[in-house]
């Protein structure tokens, strides 16, 4: 029902900041219970959104690839959401225009020079690149993830 997603590390330019982050199996349960309704363009709609890919990133490392799964956070105050393995960078955006602004964190961790994929779920209606980041709409990264674009080279 609750699942662990540990500390990124291994950051050589950055200094780590934090402790696991904890995600329910359904966010919609707790908020439910709490009586928060889930509406586009709200924050629980945002982790709504994250804990949906979050599931999806564990099932996928639990049945396919059995790669860590992690997050970053650093003592600057940059944040990516998950990371499968040390080879993709993901962060989920809840909006339909995804703008540079958004990307700081996963340009920061792509300093790193370890992740060959940055990318960005979002509700965009169209996939693109903003720079080294594949902006991808949030049913096309599923599909992505799922066939296989997502592990690590070798």
């Amino acid at each position: 029902m609750l699942h662990e997603l540990p500390l990124w590390q291994k950051s050589t330019r950055r200094k780590p900041l934090g402790s696991s982050k904890y995600y329910l199996f359904d966010v919609g349960v707790a908020g439910a219970l709490q009586g928060r309704p889930f509406r586009a363009g709200t924050p629980e709609f945002g982790q709504a959104l994250e804990t949906l890919i979050f599931s999806e990133l564990v099932a996928y490392r639990d049945y396919v690839c059995a790669q860590p799964l992690s997050y970053w956070r650093s003592t600057s105050g940059f944040e990516v959401d998950f990371l499968l393995g040390d080879h993709t960078a993901i962060e989920v955006k809840a909006t339909r225009n995804v703008s540079r602004q958004d990307l700081k964190s996963l340009l920061a961790l792509a300093e790193e020079r370890s992740f060959r994929s940055l990318v960005c779920v979002c509700l965009e209606p169209q996939p693109r690149k903003l720079g080294a980041v594949s902006v991808l709409p949030c049913t096309e990264s599923l599909d992505a993830l799922w066939d296989g674009q997502f592990r690590e080279a070798g």
